[in-house]
């Protein structure tokens, strides 16, 4: 099952990451000692180089799909470099262990610092910054490199934070290469993660799959950073609370605003032009989204008197789901529900 790996490897002999051998790995990391996290994926640990730089090294577990997940992140990643995507600094395969090493991000994933019960690290003008920045990751993964490349698993868990909070996308498992030339692709499965996969994964009579299902992806995130809370909330004080978009959508269509503790008369402003486009990115069908990401980051760097509100958002369409294929998106879908 590896010889795909060995074969990719050996045909891109271009590629910049550096391949270290698992004894390498076992020193950078003193025996992955220093564990930093863990997910579907494996396990993330501390490690160093010998010139002294921090690194945060993914172990993989045992890949489902040949490897493929693999390839995907050394293809993708191996060949970019953004300030708002996470850098590759090399790889590892040897016989069944595989190893990525990234750049060290201190701050960790967004995720801890918006739904953290706490105070929040992030303040008003740090949380801005990195949904701008987000923003301009996407848009180079779309339009900057020889290749498309469409993420599919934007979300805060998989966006990192270096010591001067900037934000970088990270994870680029279920990511796809599409030519420049080409506007959508194909997908047997759902991929993604519930809750930020777009509509049009599940229901195959809204549109095809193009770069807008990172832009709905992105909607939802920027949704969770301006309300610091997670869109989906089924013990909400008022049921009008439970799906926060609609909520949102409801009180700027009554006149009224967003409350937020401390806020200036700008950053009140700001949120709501942030919320604005959040909601146009979460429209339910494709072709009501703004038509790419630099239509995005023109939205949240332009003043809020230049945005229309959009049509109301909804959760998932009055029609019934239409899957062609028996594959997982049926039961993911009924899970969600």
């Amino acid at each position: 099952m590896y010889s795909p790996i060995e074969e990719f490897l050996q045909s891109q002999n271009n590629l910049m990451p550096i391949r270290y051998s698992y004894s390498d790995v076992k020193k950078m990391t003193k025996g992955l000692k220093d564990k930093l996290g863990e997910g579907g994926y494996g396990s993330v640990y501390r490690g160093k180089l010998r010139s002294g730089r921090l690194v945060a090294v993914k172990m993989l577990g045992k890949s489902k799909a040949n490897g493929q997940d693999f390839i995907n992140e050394v293809a993708t990643i191996g060949r970019i470099h953004h300030v708002n995507v996470v850098q590759l600094i090399g790889y590892c395969v040897e016989g069944s262990k595989r190893a990525l090493v990234y750049e060290f991000m201190s701050n960790g994933s967004l995720d801890k610092h918006i739904f953290s019960k706490g105070p929040s690290s992030l303040n008003f003008k740090k949380s801005f910054e990195i949904s701008l920045g987000v923003a301009r990751g996407i848009d180079y993964l779309h339009q900057g490199c020889e290749m498309q490349i469409f993420h599919f698993d934007i979300k805060p868990h998989n966006i990192l934070l270096n010591e001067n909070f900037v934000p970088k996308i990270s994870d680029f498992g279920l990511a796809r290469l599409c030519p420049l030339d080409e506007s959508s692709i194909t997908l047997t499965a759902a991929r993604g993660t519930i809750g930020y996969i777009a509509p049009e994964l599940f229901y195959k009579n809204i549109g095809s799959i193009s770069n807008k299902a990172d832009i709905y992806s992105f909607g939802i995130l920027l949704m969770e950073i301006a309300g610091k809370r997670k869109n989906l909330n089924a013990v909400a004080a008022h049921s009008s609370q439970i799906y926060f978009p609609s909520w949102v959508y409801d009180q700027f269509s009554e006149g009224k605003g967003i409350e937020i503790e401390d806020a200036t008369e700008e950053e009140m402003k700001i949120t709501k032009k942030v919320l604005i486009a959040a909601l146009w990115c979460i429209q339910m069908k494709p072709t009501e989204r703004p038509n790419s990401m630099s239509k995005v980051v023109e939205m949240l760097e332009g003043e809020i008197e230049s945005l229309q509100m959009p049509p109301k958002p909804f959760l998932y369409p009055q029609d019934k789901p239409v899957v062609d294929d028996e594959d997982n998106s049926e039961t993911t879908w009924s899970s969600t529900q």
